[in-house]
């Protein structure tokens, strides 16, 4: 992954981002399957005991960075793995939809429109600085990280999921190409139109989804971005194999469609597969084949007491 200009400032990711996300929030949650139910919390729990190596314990005050719609922190609020959270993001249309979603819940969440390069919080203020599909965005991750080490208290501990790996990125190239070209037989067994184009080709955002992505990782990356920071315990593992090529292809089918005409029964359908896939992915693959394999990179560590 890279931004489509490869000499691209910091400045114009993070513009792009910034505009790109306040776009698509608000359809965000729908285009993505995300879940505040039992499905949703159960994912989270999972996630970051992967990362962590074990069963979460209850933490008190957390930051999450790139909050997002709030898919990881409400839900874990939700199944009391956090007591107070701090959700922050670049975009403040994901966190207009974060509040929304918190008022339906009935959670109470401060919310902040901040880099996550430049954390204006005291040393010493969280327990879990955490994060989900987010560093990748993020131009200065040596930065970064050495502002999430900063704001943790010692004993405290930083948790990243749902990060692309640099050959599962490659990886998913096979299952997007191949939704392309069986989506027209595709659409005419579910019965859909074409997706039309946008208004007159206006641009309004959402065509900057290609520039939001920076990085791809590689496992040793991520140690060693664990290891400069200051980091004990630095552990990177991997998720989602045959999950993400099938959701991969999915999307790549859907998004050729008019989303009011693609049938409940195939969304059904394609969710509970995904989440079927993920279980065989959980038990039988990820214990066994090295991280770099998978789509997606969990890590943690912690900070030295």
């Amino acid at each position: 992954m890279a931004p489509a200009c490869p000499t691209a400032t910091p400045e114009h990711i993070k513009d792009v981002n910034t505009r790109y996300h306040d776009a698509a929030a608000a359809e965000y949650d729908a285009k993505w399957g995300i879940d505040f139910g039992g499905i949703g919390q159960d994912q989270v729990l999972t996630k970051l005991g992967k990362a962590l190596g074990q069963a979460p314990e209850r933490l008190g005050e957390a930051l999450e960075i790139g909050a997002g719609t709030g898919y990881f922190g409400l839900n874990l609020m939700q199944l009391g793995a956090v007591e107070r959270l701090t959700a922050t993001d670049i975009s403040p249309g994901m966190l207009d939809s974060l509040r929304r979603s918190a008022a339906d819940l009935g959670l109470k969440v401060e919310t902040v429109a901040i880099e996550a390069e430049a954390l204006p919080f005291e040393d010493a203020s969280f327990d879990l600085v955490f994060g989900h599909a987010i560093l990748h965005h993020i131009p200065d991750l040596p930065r970064a990280f050495t502002e999430f080490h900063r704001v943790l208290r010692p004993g405290g501990v930083v948790a990243f999921c749902g990060e692309p790996s640099r050959y599962g990125d490659r990886l998913a190239m096979a299952p997007k190409r191949a939704g392309r070209v069986l989506a027209p037989a595709w659409r005419a067994l579910m019965r859909a139109a074409a997706a039309r184009p946008s208004r007159d080709g206006a641009a309004d955002g959402h065509e900057l989804e290609p520039e939001v992505d920076v990085h791809a990782f590689s496992p040793g990356e991520l140690r060693r971005l664990l290891d400069g920071s200051g980091f004990a315990e630095p552990r990177v593992r991997g998720e989602e194999l045959l999950a993400n090529a099938w959701g991969w292809t999915l999307r790549s089918l859907e998004r050729t469609a008019e989303p009011d005409e693609v049938p409940l029964a195939w969304r059904r359908f394609a969710f509970r597969s995904y989440i079927a896939l993920q279980r065989v992915d959980s038990a039988l693959l990820e214990p066994r084949l090295p991280a770099q394999l998978f789509y997606n990179l969990l890590l943690s560590g912690r900070r030295p007491a």
